[in-house]
């Protein structure tokens, strides 16, 4: 069990350009009521990639901005980060510490404690008085790298692995900031989102893998259908569209 910050978002331009995108998270006080959809008052501005049933609640692990402020040689050395790499596009270094912080990545959930590793596809929690279940992984995309100024910031969430997740609401209910969420059932307890991560973008075709992919019902059609079209065509899917866009 742990307790969450609750953010939301209204859709706004992204830095830059006219493209709108509800990325941008601020912490909320109060009760926001949870549906099918997600959050009373979040937003997203491109319904067809972004919100649904399927990716209702976006959680992002509050450790990995440690990780990403080190990478970007924004504080001192995060463990297993010896070399920082200079940061890319930025305009103002202070603007972008801040957008490393709980809400930056377009999350609605932010804690500690938990990360893809002890995550698993399929585990239902507690989160106030909704139930949510974990229906896939994050797919980042070319928004990420506008947001944060930095060409290839997509790529680099999608490689490190950091990405975040997403939950379907299987009973809707009113949630806080500093509510419980607690674990109440483990559906598929060996497909953590880490595993899950690196069948898709580090052993792209195990075909082992794929095949598990494909069968567990449990996971959000879209990414089945990965597994399945890889297993079919004995190919992996051009990223460069989601990754670099129009960023």
């Amino acid at each position: 069990m742990t307790r969450i910050i609750l953010l939301t978002g209204r859709a706004a331009p992204l830095p830059g350009s006219d493209q709108l995108s509800g990325i941008d998270k601020h912490p909320v006080d109060g009760l926001r009521m949870l549906g099918p959809e997600g959050f009373e008052g979040d937003e997203q501005a491109d319904r067809r990639v972004h919100g649904g049933p399927e990716k209702a609640v976006h959680h992002y692990p509050r450790e990995h901005y440690a990780s990403w402020r080190a990478e970007f040689g924004l504080d001192g050395p995060a463990p297993g980060v010896s070399h920082p790499r200079t940061p890319v596009g930025y305009l103002d270094m202070k603007e972008a510490g801040e957008r490393l912080a709980p809400g930056g990545f377009g999350e609605n959930i932010s804690t500690l404690g938990m990360t893809e590793h002890g995550v698993a596809v399929g585990d239902i929690f507690r989160l106030g008085c909704a139930l949510v279940q974990v229906s896939q992984g994050r797919q980042p995309c070319w928004k990420l790298s506008r947001r944060f100024g930095v060409p290839d910031m997509a790529r680099r969430v999608q490689e490190s692995g950091r990405t975040g997740w997403y939950y379907r609401v299987l009973e809707p209910g009113v949630v806080a900031s500093g509510d419980a969420l607690e674990l109440v059932e483990r559906v598929a307890p060996d497909w953590s989102l880490h595993r899950l991560w690196h069948a898709l973008y580090v052993d792209r075709l195990n075909l082992a893998e794929l095949r598990g992919i494909a069968a567990l019902e449990v996971l959000a059609e879209g990414w089945r259908r990965y597994a399945v079209r890889r297993l079919e065509s004995g190919r992996v899917e051009d990223w460069s569209k989601r990754l670099e866009g129009s960023a």
